[in-house]
């Protein structure tokens, strides 16, 4: 099962998404995206953050890892 759940800081889309592996624990998943009235949206994929036992923790995990990523390019 993969669940998706948007999220708005400081002018980025935050989707983070988890999605379960054969083995049973969960991928930390991201999208970000910047709307740019010059240009298209910038989007930043990155997959397989880290792992979870949870769906709920790799979603967090993410969201987390998302606000961090903003708040250090300033």
């Amino acid at each position: 099962m993969q669940k998706n759940h948007t999220h708005h800081y400081q002018g980025y889309a935050i989707r983070p998404s988890a999605h379960q592996l054969p083995d049973g624990f969960f991928s930390s998943n991201l999208l970000l995206e910047r709307p740019d009235h010059r240009m298209n949206a910038q989007r930043y994929q990155f997959y397989s953050l880290d792992y979870f036992k949870s769906e709920e923790q790799a979603l967090q995990h993410s969201y987390i890892w998302a606000r961090n990523w903003v708040d250090t390019r300033g």
